[in-house]
């Protein structure tokens, strides 16, 4: 988180493999019951992932391994998979498994391989809600609908505004005019570490994009995080977290603009997070993407901006090239981060 990151300088957790296992056997938990329920295998779709990230940081004055920092789980050279199986029954989908896992290597620090456990959710599809329970996205802002995964720009919940992905439970309901969602999770993050933390958070959001070109949301985040980066805990002490949301997202021709702006409380000081992601697309079907990303971080006590470029290119379906040049001024650090990413799809 960028707070953590302005002030520390710890050592990765070493307690990284106990959280792991102990994240891996909820989700074995549930994958126990499927036997009882009335499914049956539909289809599946299992993809190959390898990342390959370097760069250079002019404060670090060195080549690095990572694009945000060591501590966080993306980005960094990873060999990884993920898993997606349908189960359905007489009526139809009933539910649906995802497991997306990875060894990712950690260019510094005293744990050279890193195992991850992303996405790992068992999803129960009726009529009126989707239920999930597992690790998956919170209900909260602009990253509950955007796949952050594999992408160099930062986004919010990347910079301490809620979770990538969280362990908990949400209902999801999509409708002809938008979106709904609500999640209650433990506020850890990529590890799960129960002790007086939790993260409510739910998102509306207008519009269907594939269909409009155009989504708005409305989020609220509450509660009390562990403060951590990736898998590690930088301090024992829990951040309260009460703000609201708002997001856009409108596309038009080659066009594409992402906005969010987040304000309330952060640690008991009042915030204002918000970036502008812009992007234009060339070549067809927007194989070449070019992209400016303003953000700004201001609180009662400080302000922090960074800017960020990135361009992507997809010479083929399954390979993607990514290239970010970031300026943080209050660190004084430019960066330069090429990435190669490889996502192939394997039958079995």
């Amino acid at each position: 988180m960028i707070f953590s990151y302005l002030s520390m300088n710890e050592a990765p957790d070493r307690k990284l493999k106990s959280r792991f296992f102990a994240g891996l056997s909820v989700i074995v938990f549930f994958l126990m019951m499927l036997p009882a329920l009335p499914l049956r295998a539909s289809n599946r779709l299992f993809f190959l992932e390898i990342q390959g990230v370097a760069g250079y940081s002019s404060a670090a004055r060195k080549i690095i391994g990572y694009s945000m920092s060591p501590l966080e789980s993306m980005q960094k050279p990873s060999l990884g998979f993920d898993y997606v199986q349908r189960f359905s029954g007489q009526t139809g989908d009933i539910a649906v498994l995802s497991v997306q896992g990875r060894l990712a290597w950690n260019s510094e620090g005293d744990k050279t391989f890193e195992p991850q456990l992303y996405n790992a959710f068992l999803k129960f599809k009726t009529r009126p809600l989707d239920i999930w329970v597992g690790h998956n996205r919170p209900a909260f802002g602009l990253a509950s609908i955007l796949d952050n995964h594999a992408l160099l720009l930062y986004s919010l919940n990347m910079m301490g505004f809620g979770f990538d992905r969280d362990w908990g439970v949400g209902v999801e309901k999509d409708t002809a005019r938008g979106r709904f969602g609500l999640s209650l999770t433990a506020g850890s993050g990529m590890g799960l570490k129960m002790d007086g933390n939790y993260f409510l958070a739910g998102r509306y959001g207008f519009g269907v994009l594939n269909e409009n070109n155009f989504t708005a949301g409305f989020s609220f985040g509450y509660g009390k995080f562990r403060d951590v980066a990736g898998y590690t805990e930088l301090s024992e002490n829990l951040i309260d977290f009460a703000m609201a949301a708002a997001d856009v997202t409108w596309l038009r021709n080659n066009l594409e603009n992402r906005v969010e702006i987040m304000a309330g409380k952060r640690d008991g000081l009042s915030t204002l997070a918000a970036f502008w992601r812009f992007g234009i697309g060339f070549l067809d079907e927007n194989r070449l993407k070019l992209e400016f990303q303003p953000t700004a971080v201001i609180t009662s006590e400080s302000n922090h901006f960074e800017y960020a470029g990135g361009l992507t290119y997809l010479p083929h379906p399954d390979w993607t090239l990514r290239a970010m040049v970031s300026r943080d001024p209050k660190m004084n650090d430019t960066r330069v981060i090429f990435q190669v990413y490889y996502y192939k799809g394997i039958d079995f």
